[in-house]
């Protein structure tokens, strides 16, 4: 499992955003390519999409908990409540490794640049400091934590 954890680095440094990392560094474990898997974690870097809220490695864990334990049918309470409750785990062990869930919060501004400041190109500037990959490879060692222990 440790190679998983080395991918979502790998795959982190060559300029993909930490939510696609983290689930594509496990996307064959479900049936998905590394493209579909890049594709459907998209959005969700920068805090989603850029606006620094909950972080894209995170949002990666829980686009890999759907996959591990949400349902697919309609009404299945029971079903929702056990994968709700899995992501709110994965939360609370997030935020005791990292110290927060908020990409903002993981992340500090320059005190200079508003958080809707944007460049030419749409998008916002670089925080001073860019514990990412890091936190990808923490949100990837999660996962794997979870796995033993789900299927242990």
């Amino acid at each position: 499992m440790e190679k998983r954890v080395e991918r979502a680095a790998e795959l982190y440094e060559s300029g993909y955003n930490c939510s696609q990392a983290v689930t594509a560094a496990f996307a064959d474990m479900y049936g998905f390519s590394e493209e579909q898997a890049l594709r459907m974690s998209a959005s969700f870097g920068g805090g989603i999409g850029q606006m620094r809220k909950t972080c894209g490695a995170a949002c990666g864990m829980f686009i890999l908990a759907g996959l591990e334990t949400g349902t697919t049918i309609a009404n299945d309470k029971k079903g929702k409540a056990e994968n709700y409750m899995v992501v709110q785990d994965l939360a609370d062990e997030f935020i005791a490794r990292n110290g927060a869930l908020s990409c903002g919060d993981l992340r500090s501004l320059p005190e200079e640049v508003s958080i809707n400041a944007s460049t030419e190109t749409g998008v916002k500037p670089c925080y001073k400091k860019r514990p990412c990959k890091e936190i990808v490879i923490e949100s990837a060692r999660i996962w794997i934590d979870f796995l033993s222990k789900r299927r242990n």
